[in-house]
């Protein structure tokens, strides 16, 4: 009896050889799918008020605190860059403040570097924010009661999506790790 059960574990480690990550799918997942986020609210929407939020940038923040370290603090320039050809906003604010986004967790995270997920969403709202608010101030359009009354529906869903694109990150994670046979 005990000699079966020690044969079906090696058989268990015995299929489990041969087996390795996809370097591409690995490396390219947390790029495409911000770059994908960060395209998709460009798609026609009819509103008459800003309600889609930046998806692209909830993402990046969902990679950042999802698996901290494996988007270096540089990725804002590039990142921000492709949101901002798609979002309208002049060129450079996304990369202004994605750069400054990253760079301000990097410093939180070396300061506190312990955190939980209501930490993390805390933070993550914050910067949802400042980085809406920097929009509209980049925008040229005059900053006002009613600009920025308007703008609070979108905060408040982009607030709100977080978790929500922090568990499609966790999965996209699982993915990025899948472990594939090597062909001999």
């Amino acid at each position: 009896m005990a000699r079966k059960g020690m044969l079906a574990r090696r058989e268990g480690y015995h299929r489990q050889l041969n087996l390795a990550h996809s370097p591409m799918l690995a490396y390219l997942t947390p790029w495409l799918s911000i770059m994908l986020a960060s395209y998709l609210p460009s798609l026609p929407i009819a509103s008459a008020m800003p309600l889609a939020p930046p998806l692209g940038f909830v993402m990046l923040l969902g990679w950042r605190y999802v698996r901290p370290g494996l988007l270096p603090p540089w990725a804002g320039v590039p990142l921000g860059l492709f949101d901002d050809l798609f979002s309208g906003q002049p060129l450079g604010s996304a990369i202004l403040v994605w750069s400054l986004v990253l760079i301000a967790i990097e410093f939180i995270e070396m300061r506190f570097p312990w955190h939980g997920f209501f930490q993390d969403w805390a933070y993550a709202a914050l910067f949802i924010v400042l980085a809406i608010l920097a929009g509209v101030a980049f925008s040229g359009a005059p900053v006002t009661g009613a600009v920025l009354l308007a703008v609070v529906p979108q905060l408040l869903l982009s607030v709100l999506l977080f978790p929500i694109v922090a568990r499609m990150v966790a999965s996209l994670d699982r993915l990025r790790l899948i472990r594939f046979r090597l062909v001999q």
